[in-house]
């Protein structure tokens, strides 16, 4: 089968890895597969993605990724549009399948010319941002709505919980009845088996409590819920040491 999987920046996150991964899997079962991207940086990116394992093709990279830094959701849709209509009328990369994540805007573009749509759903991304001003929530309200229907265009949704699950369904209400499948990030197990080449990564050993968070410093991430987690550990050893 001849697969095209759409992500909108190719970097190191985990939805990038999960991407990789994905198409790597796909292609050692003899499917051809191409990663096509908004935003593909060489010296920010996955090995896979620059050394020849998979083909990466990058679109609509000259648009705008902000609007004086603001606008980034509207932009990042403008730009997977622009990329989706650029593939599925100008390329001569016809797929049978189109994967896509993140962006659901594309999706009724890529349904065009009859190809199956295949959409994984991390979170909503309308959670993922404050709406506390007034203004914001008026430029978001067109926003979640194209989330929502766009979203439910997809021929098949999967999730990456149980969990995302129940969110999805509560936040995109339409979409209640939709049949949701929970295809769990995909881990690649040939590389824990490699020794490390520093066992103990630096961390000191006679700590008495390591408590490690794995995510990036950014606000959608929660840290302050690990921090807090933390804090409630100490909070209840020192109970137990009085009793």
């Amino acid at each position: 089968m001849k697969i095209a999987i759409l992500h909108p920046d190719l970097g190191i996150g985990g939805a990038e890895r999960l991407i990789v991964d994905v198409a790597l899997a796909l292609k050692s079962v003899g499917h051809e597969i191409c990663i096509f991207t908004n935003h593909h940086d060489p010296d920010h990116c996955f090995s896979e993605t620059k050394d020849g394992s998979l083909d990466t093709v990058v679109i609509g990279d000259w648009l705008p990724r902000t609007i004086c830094g603001k606008f980034i959701a509207l932009c990042a849709f403008i730009r997977m549009i622009y990329a989706a209509i650029i593939l599925v009328f100008f390329s001569d990369y016809k797929p049978d399948l189109y994967i896509c994540d993140q962006v659901s805007v594309c999706i009724p573009f890529l349904k065009m010319k009859g190809a199956k749509v295949l959409f994984y759903c991390h979170f909503p991304d309308q959670l993922l941002t404050e709406r506390k001003h007034w203004l914001k929530r008026i430029y978001r309200k067109p926003l979640d709505w194209l989330e929502e229907k766009t979203t439910g265009m997809a021929d098949v949704i999967l999730v990456n919980s149980n969990f995302t699950a129940k969110v999805f369904k509560e936040t995109f209400r339409s979409l209640k009845a939709m049949d949701l499948r929970v295809v769990y990030p995909t881990i690649n197990t040939s590389s824990l088996l490699r020794p490390l080449p520093d066992a103990n990564l630096g961390v000191k050993t006679q700590a008495t409590t390591i408590f490690l968070s794995l995510n990036r410093y950014e606000r959608k991430k929660n840290i302050m819920l690990a921090i807090d987690a933390l804090g409630k550990i100490f909070f209840v050893n020192c109970l137990f040491c009085e009793f």
